[in-house]
């Protein structure tokens, strides 16, 4: 039997936990963010009402009242405990760190509801690793979206041994109510699909560039033209920001953590965080 979610909680409020956050409160899901300060607070508003502008441009059917209720309508809170009380659903996106994530889903366990179910938005982790902090593995999954969730809306949902199949029918469900395609993964693999095939094209693309073969802007022509692709890997990069991708690496093997130094000494340490930011491999600001 599938579960009907209505309280939908976003843990993380980052480039991806506000698109995750803003498309279910467009569908019409009563949405609460937390993040872990004010500032970040403060950042996920102004986050919002931008997003409530794509939308009016980018989404059919997103007029002004729609996008702007949908962004004054998510609740925005640094209590972690009363973001989670009347959760029927919590979706995880805090930074792609193992422990980070652990440490939280302990405290969770605790704090949300027996009936809620969490999903975590993990990249490149698998559900396993997690699922023994959550204190309810049977109703624990993987829920990975996309960056520019109203527009590349695919939504891969991967379970463990130990997911509920209705929990994972309601996820996929779930997924389907807020606009999203729902990819079903079969069993557990780090990357799931869309980062199985785009993890390794972004690395290469930073592997050119660390090693001097050749500049951002090169390695992006040459793919584009190459491929007819709307935009190369460093500019890919730049979008989904430089800090989830440096976390990936870091928790790599010798070659990855090589690259991780490289994109922390040259960029991360620099200020250069991607497109948020204004410079990272690009500079979009004069």
């Amino acid at each position: 039997m599938t579960i009907a979610f209505r309280k939908v909680t976003v843990l993380g409020t980052g480039v991806l936990g506000s698109q995750i956050a803003f498309q279910t409160a467009f569908h019409g899901f009563d949405v609460t963010s937390y993040d872990i300060d004010d500032k970040a607070i403060t950042a996920a508003r102004t986050r919002f009402d931008e997003l409530a502008k794509i939308y009016q441009g980018e989404v059919p059917g997103a007029d002004t009242a729609a996008t702007e209720a949908a962004a004054a309508g998510i609740t925005l809170t640094t209590d972690l405990a009363a973001s989670v009380a009347d959760a029927d659903l919590v979706i995880e996106a805090v930074p792609e760190v193992l422990s980070i994530k652990r440490d939280l889903y302990t405290k969770l366990g605790t704090l949300a509801p027996e009936r809620t179910v969490f999903a975590t938005n993990s990249s490149t982790l698998l559900p396993s690793d997690m699922a023994g902090f959550t204190g309810r593995a049977d109703r624990f999954l993987a829920l990975h979206f996309a960056n520019h969730v109203w527009k590349f809306n695919t939504a891969e949902v991967m379970g463990t041994p130990d997911t509920d199949p209705d929990v994972f029918a309601s996820v996929v469900a779930f997924a389907s109510a807020i606009g999203m395609v729902p990819i079903e993964v079969h069993k557990e693999k780090a990357g799931y699909v869309l980062n199985s095939l785009l993890v390794p094209f972004l690395n290469a693309g930073m592997g050119l560039v660390a090693g001097g073969y050749a500049e951002p802007k090169a390695v992006d022509e040459t793919w584009r033209i190459g491929t007819g692709a709307p935009m190369g890997p460093m500019q890919i990069l730049d979008v989904v920001g430089l800090t989830t991708p440096y976390n990936i690496l870091a928790n790599g093997g010798p070659q990855e953590q090589k690259l991780a130094e490289w994109l922390k000494e040259n960029y991360i340490d620099q200020g250069k965080l991607g497109l948020s930011t204004g410079e990272g491999f690009y500079r979009y600001t004069e």
